[in-house]
């Protein structure tokens, strides 16, 4: 095909595929909620958070493929897992196509100031949900964040206990002021975010840890923190630094090193 840089690509063909509840697979999509199909041959499962419908023709396989499923719904990825006929975690007579179906994963900007319009511009770029939340009306507005697809009026910390947090989810604390970040960073520090990351100097970071500390967050807790945000790409207009804080939670997200490609001789894609 003359690619210049290789590769693979594996093409699924199935021939008089028996769908397995189609209305209701295209009705999740439509909703935004997760949904997997598993299929083998021309026998199709459906996999939601909890629920199985359908079979590939053997129980054991069944039990298998849905755990394995739903696994992957959980990361969000897409491909073909190998299995025994019967289940067999190191067998690969049975070649299963995993298809995941999830709405885009949430980035909450919390901050109403320059360096979020841009970090809302790039999270909108990468495919996020954004959602900017600031207590202050006269700065959340439409005009100043035409790339947000929400904004919310209200406490930061309020906003987070009441919204939806998940594996995926990536948490930009950009409001550098004790009274919003601590009870904000104390509720955002028991959701299962991916990425917490909080804008501020060395001097601020150090200030921000004993608060929490004395408000009885734990070290581990803690040391989920990116503080201060972001990669050392020596940025400093607004547009730069969303680009050193995406570069942290796309590499944290994959594995990535965050260093230069020329300085490694590892893959340069990670998965």
């Amino acid at each position: 095909m003359g690619l210049t840089c290789g590769g693979t690509i594996e093409v699924l063909v199935q021939p008089d595929v028996v769908l397995t509840e189609p209305d209701a697979v295209l009705a999740a999509i439509r909703a935004g909620a997760p949904v997997a199909t598993a299929s083998a041959g021309t026998a199709q499962m459906v996999v939601w958070p909890g629920r199985v419908a359908g079979t590939l023709g053997d129980a054991d396989l069944d039990r298998a493929v849905a755990r394995q499923a739903e696994g992957m719904l959980a990361l969000g990825t897409t491909g073909t897992v190998q299995l025994g006929t019967r289940g067999q975690q190191r067998h690969d007579e049975v070649p299963v196509f995993v298809q995941s179906y999830l709405p885009p994963p949430r980035m909450i900007v919390f901050g109403a100031i320059d360096f979020a319009v841009a970090v809302a511009r790039i999270g909108r770029f990468l495919g996020y949900h954004v959602t900017v939340c600031d207590a202050r009306p006269v700065f959340a507005t439409r005009k100043r964040f035409p790339d947000a697809d929400d904004l919310v009026v209200q406490w930061p910390h309020t906003y987070l206990e009441s919204t939806a947090v998940d594996e995926r989810t990536v948490l930009c604390v950009l409001t550098h002021d004790p009274k919003f970040d601590v009870p904000l960073l104390e509720v955002a520090l028991r959701t299962p975010a991916r990425y917490i990351g909080a804008m501020g100097s060395r001097r601020t970071h150090t200030d921000r840890l004993r608060r929490l500390r004395e408000a009885g967050v734990d070290e581990a807790a803690l040391a989920r923190l990116s503080s201060p945000i972001g990669l050392d790409l020596g940025a400093r207009t607004p547009e730069e630094t969303a680009v050193a804080i995406a570069a942290e939670f796309v590499a944290l997200a994959a594995g990535g090193s965050g260093r230069r490609l020329t300085d490694l001789d590892t893959p340069i894609h990670h998965r």
